[in-house]
C-alpha cells in the first residue's frame, strides 16, 4: 500500500491539475463568490440610500438563476412544446434552444460598474462633445411618481448617443435598462452592455419561441420594478422625424398589466442634438431604402484620430448642445381604468406616448436656423436672427421650452456650426446652403418641424413645460 509507484510526469501532472481544480471549485471558488458578493451588498445599499429610485432585487439576482426562472416559467414552457410540434423536433432541442435565447436575451448587471466607469465615462462623454441642457422638465410631475411603481422612460431614437445622454442624466435617480439591438453583439461590446445592465433584442430572425422568451423576461422585469428605457420607434430616425410607434415591448408590458401589484409609470422622453454623430450614415440609409449602417472601418478609424487631434490641437470646440425633454408621465392604471388591457389599448398608449414626446422635443438653434434657410434662402444673418427671433417668441407663447440665450446667440451658434462643415456659402444676398447640403439641413430642421405645423399652432400644446 505505501510502496512507491512510478508514473509518467505528463500523467502527474495532468492529476495535481485536476485536484486543483476540484479544490477551485468546492472550496475556493464558492468562498471567494460569497466574499465579493457581500461586499457588493453591502456597496448597493449605501448607494440605494443616495438614489431616488432604489436597484430592485430582481436587477441584482444572479445571471444563472434568472435565466432558470426564465426557461422553466409556463408560459415558456408551453411555448417550448408549441415549437417542438411545429417543427418536428424533441422538446429537449426546442428547451436548449429556449436556454439559448435566454442567455442572449439576460444581462449580468453590475451596479459597480455601472455606478463607477459607466455613469462616469457617459457624463465625460456627453460633455466632452456637447454643451448638455435640460428643456422640459416638471419635477413636481416625476417626484410625484409612486416610489413602488415601474417606471420605463420611453424615448425618441435620435442617435446612439442617446444610451449614453440618458445614463448619465438619470445616474441619480436609477440604474435603467435598455434594449439594445444587435448591432452592439461585438467584443469587447457585449460584456460591457451586458454589465450595464442592457438586454439584446433581435430585429430580424424573430420566432414564436424567442418572441415569447423576450416578452416574459420584459414582464418578469417589470413586475420586478426594474426602470427601463424603451425606443418605441424601433431604430435611429433616419429623417430626423418621429417615427410611428411599435408596440413591441410596449404591448408586452401592457398585457401584463394586473398580474402583479406595481403600478406602470410611463415617462416620455425627448432627445436632440445640434450635430447628430451619425447624420450622414442615416440620410444614406434612408435614400437606399434600408437600415443597414455599415461604416468601413478605416473610415471610422480616420474619424476619431481625426477628432482626438483636434481636441489635442484644441482645435474642436464641441458639436453645439444636447437637450433631454422631459414630458408629463402616464399612470398605466389611470390609463386603463378598470378594463382588461387590449391591443387597441396598447396602440392608444403608443400615439398618446409619441404626442408627449413630440410636445416636449427641445427647439435647439441648428435645427430652428436650418429650418429657416430652407424655407427662404439666401438670407444675411441680420435677417436670420430676426426670423428666429420670431418663431421663438411663437413657441414662447405656446409653453414650449427654448434654448436659454438669445436670438442673436442663438443665429450666431448655428451659422458657425453649419459653417464649419460646410454646409453654408455665402453670396450677395446672403447665406445660403451648400450644394448637396439640403438633405442634411432637412433632417435637422424635420426634427422640430411639428412645432410649426398648423395643428401645433392652432392652440397651446397639452403640457405646457418648465423649461430649465
Amino acid at each position: 500500500m505505501f510502496r512507491p509507484v512510478e508514473i509518467p510526469l505528463w500523467l502527474l501532472v495532468l492529476i495535481l491539475l485536476f485536484a486543483a481544480v476540484t479544490f477551485a471549485s468546492h472550496f475556493l471558488f464558492p468562498s471567494v463568490r460569497w466574499f465579493f458578493r457581500k461586499r457588493m451588498e453591502r456597496a448597493v445599499a449605501r448607494l440605494n440610500t443616495r438614489l431616488a429610485r432604489p436597484i430592485e432585487p430582481f436587477k441584482l439576482a444572479r445571471r444563472h438563476d434568472m435565466i432558470q426562472r426564465l426557461i422553466y416559467d409556463p408560459l415558456v414552457a408551453q411555448a417550448v412544446v408549441e415549437h417542438a410540434k411545429s417543427h418536428g423536433v424533441p422538446e429537449n432541442v426546442a428547451f436548449e434552444l429556449a436556454g439559448d435565447y435566454a442567455r442572449e436575451i439576460v444581462p449580468s448587471f453590475s451596479a459597480t460598474a455601472y455606478f463607477t466607469f459607466g455613469t462616469r465615462a457617459a457624463q465625460w462623454l456627453s460633455r466632452a462633445l456637447y454643451r448638455i441642457r435640460l428643456g422640459a422638465f416638471d419635477r413636481s410631475a416625476i417626484d410625484a411618481i409612486d416610489p413602488d411603481a415601474a417606471v420605463v422612460f420611453v424615448m425618441n431614437h435620435r442617435s446612439n448617443m442617446d444610451y449614453v445622454l440618458v445614463t448619465w442624466l438619470a445616474a441619480r435617480t436609477s440604474a435603467l435598462s435598455y434594449a439594445v439591438g444587435e448591432w452592439a453583439r461585438i467584443w469587447p461590446l457585449t460584456p460591457l452592455i451586458r454589465m450595464m445592465g442592457a438586454y439584446f433584442i433581435r430585429r430580424r430572425d424573430r420566432g414564436a419561441l424567442y418572441r415569447r422568451v423576450l416578452q416574459r423576461y420584459v414582464q418578469m422585469a417589470t413586475a420586478g420594478g426594474v426602470t427601463q428605457a424603451i425606443f418605441p420607434e424601433g431604430g435611429l430616425s433616419l429623417d430626423g422625424r418621429l417615427a410611428s410607434a411599435k408596440t413591441g415591448l410596449l404591448g408586452h408590458i401592457v398585457e401584463d398589466f394586473g398580474s402583479h401589484p406595481r403600478d406602470v409609470i410611463f415617462v416620455p422622453v425627448a432627445l436632440n442634438y445640434d450635430r447628430v454623430l451619425e447624420d450622414r450614415v442615416l440620410i444614406g440609409a434612408a435614400r437606399a431604402g434600408n437600415r443597414r449602417f455599415r461604416v468601413p472601418p478605416s473610415r471610422l478609424v480616420r474619424v476619431v484620430l481625426g477628432h482626438l487631434l483636434r481636441q489635442l490641437t484644441g482645435r474642436f470646440k464641441g458639436f453645439g448642445t444636447a437637450s433631454v425633454g422631459f414630458g408629463r408621465p402616464v399612470s398605466l392604471a389611470e390609463f386603463l381604468g378598470d378594463r382588461q388591457p387590449t391591443p387597441q389599448d396598447t396602440a392608444r398608449l403608443a400615439r398618446e406616448m409619441m404626442a408627449r414626446i413630440e410636445a416636449v422635443m427641445p427647439v435647439l438653434p441648428v435645427p430652428l436656423v436650418a429650418g429657416i434657410l430652407l424655407d427662404a434662402a439666401p438670407l444675411p444673418p441680420g435677417r436670420i436672427e430676426i426670423r428666429v427671433a420670431a418663431r421663438l417668441a411663437m413657441l414662447q407663447a405656446r409653453g414650449i421650452a427654448l434654448p436659454r440665450r438669445d436670438a442673436a446667440r442663438v443665429t450666431a451658434d448655428a451659422l458657425e456650426l453649419l459653417g464649419q462643415r460646410g454646409l453654408l456659402v455665402e453670396e450677395a444676398g446672403g447665406l445660403r446652403p451648400a450644394p448637396g447640403a439640403e438633405t442634411v439641413l432637412g433632417f435637422y430642421a424635420a426634427s422640430i418641424a411639428h412645432h410649426f405645423e398648423p395643428t401645433a399652432l392652432a392652440g397651446p400644446v397639452s403640457q405646457p413645460p418648465e423649461g430649465r
